[in-house]
């Protein structure tokens, strides 16, 4: 099941994608949650929190698909997110410069804020002058949480995972050399989406693969099982010093491949358009906004 958050008409909605169709998601169709099931559940985390997306699927059986996602401004699928964790260095990576970058001996992590985010197809904000020299891209796996918990054992982890979206974890290196933060908070400097996939479609993720292509030419690839730190040490890492709760999100991290990494280095300038395809998922595709 595939459950996207939009803007339609001015008004916030959300609601489920109809078909297994693999079309774009503009060309797709939309069920929307309304009526008595939208007052119950005005959003997707709120669904989750409820445990209802049984219920909101059942409710939405044979009902007519009558929204299409053409028609619709993409938000972040979870843009009401209690917390939004980002992982940061797991994937193995070279320098440019120095070769290889040993793995880090445990997790890194930062937070990022709303504002940072936007949803599909809206344009990512080209940073002022300055900062926009070193804009770069990142394209991640999501993860949704549906159950809540503290201390969550690797071996219930994925019991606690809703589903999986796609992250453009947008990142000005040189406001990330003196400050992580503002680096990685630049306003609409990432974007999220298009939509959550719920977990029982995706099954095991190690398998799921990644391809990102900056104006169509492939920039990075990579699967699941070559994380440094896997779904479930991920979990259960977060969960010891936070409590999970549904809605939460968090960016699993990304590869080799980024423009800071690349030899010599290429940042995104206006124009650009970013596209980053987890199979099983989906494709995230946003273009660089000139300078305002």
């Amino acid at each position: 099941m595939k459950l996207v958050s939009y803007l339609h008409e001015g008004a916030p909605g959300w609601g489920l994608v109809a078909g297994e169709s693999a079309a774009p998601p503009e060309q797709a169709r939309l069920i929307p949650v309304t009526g008595e099931m939208a007052a119950r559940y005005p959003t997707l985390r709120a669904a989750l929190a409820a445990d209802a997306l049984a219920e909101v699927a059942a409710w939405a059986a044979g009902r007519e698909a009558s929204l299409p996602l053409a028609q619709v401004t993409f938000l972040p699928p979870l843009h009401d997110a209690g917390k939004i964790i980002c992982i940061g260095i797991n994937y193995p990576k070279r320098h440019p410069v120095d070769g290889v970058i040993p793995p880090p001996e445990n997790i890194i992590l930062f937070l990022k804020t709303h504002a940072a985010l936007v949803g599909h197809g809206q344009p990512l904000e080209y940073p002022p002058e300055g900062p926009h020299e070193s804009f770069d891209y990142e394209g991640e796996l999501v993860l949704v949480i549906g159950k809540a918990g503290r201390h969550i054992p690797e071996e219930r982890a994925l019991d606690h995972i809703a589903g999986y979206t796609i992250m453009n974890d947008g990142s000005v290196r040189g406001w990330q050399k003196h400050s992580v933060a503002a680096g990685k908070n630049f306003h609409a400097s990432g974007a999220c989406g298009p939509w959550m996939v719920t977990a029982d479609e995706i099954g095991d993720p190690r398998r799921l693969q990644l391809s990102t292509r900056l104006n169509g030419e492939e920039v990075q690839r990579t699967t699941v099982a070559e994380m440094v730190f896997d779904i479930p040490a991920i979990v259960n890492y977060v969960s010891t010093f936070a409590r999970l709760e549904p809605g939460d999100i968090i960016a699993t991290g990304s590869p080799e491949g980024s423009g800071g990494s690349r030899n010599p280095q290429r940042f995104l300038v206006p124009g650009d358009e970013v596209e980053i395809t987890w199979s099983g998922v989906g494709t995230l595709r946003n273009r660089v906004s000139a300078p305002s």
